[in-house]
């Protein structure tokens, strides 16, 4: 059978040469068994950037794109197929903070927890900077920092003003990100890592 296949969220090709999904009649209904976790990746990455049902889970996708050579679902599992990729999650800014293009130059596949690590980063934390609160009843700035080994909070202190609380926890983050740093095999997410949060004071490791 021969014809184009509709374009993926309109722009993506998908031009395998296997089933990307099997499927089945289960009930009367046709269940999704199996998805190729290249073409799920690859969908995916799509769909965050041009789906309109998926702009409202993800408006910090808003006004990013992927670059022309991987609108060709080919070309995008050939590179993700030479990376280190199983139960692992494509990102596009770790590299270049503020990208907003999807590209094999700048993306690179991490673990879960460190992509939440640089998400929480990232994060919207509503009036005031990322790891800083406002104690009502003091009317002093509490400090926390997720510790990624144990997933509790840790706190910091009490301070008097923002701009030192926010500093507590970039401090503490940079702790945490060197030892995360320590455990990469590509030594790109690694300085990424040492530097991201030691931009504020120039500190280096």
């Amino acid at each position: 059978m021969t014809g184009k296949k509709k374009k993926v969220c309109g722009i993506g090709i998908n031009d395998a040469d296997y089933p990307v999904h099997i499927c089945a009649m289960i009930d009367g209904r046709c269940k999704i068994l199996w998805v190729c976790p290249f073409y799920r990746a690859w969908a995916g990455m799509l769909k965050r950037c041009y789906s309109a049902k998926c702009r409202p889970k993800h408006p910090t996708y808003a006004g990013c794109s992927v670059a022309t050579e991987w609108h060709s679902f080919s070309i995008f599992r050939a590179w993700m197929v030479g990376q280190s990729w199983e139960g692992k999650h494509l990102d596009k800014d770790i590299l270049r903070p503020g990208n907003s293009v999807y590209s094999p130059t700048v993306c690179v596949l991490v673990s879960k927890d460190l992509n939440t690590f640089f998400t929480d980063a990232g994060a919207a934390r509503g009036k005031w900077p990322i790891g800083v609160s406002l104690d009502k009843a003091t009317g002093r700035f509490r400090a926390t920092c997720s510790n990624p080994g144990t997933g509790k909070q840790e706190h910091l202190g009490m301070f008097a003003a923002q701009e030192s609380a926010h500093e507590a926890w970039r401090e503490r983050k940079h702790q945490h990100a060197c030892k995360y740093a320590d455990q990469q095999t590509d030594q790109r997410i690694a300085q990424a890592l040492r530097s991201r949060y030691a931009i504020l004071t120039g500190e280096t490791r």
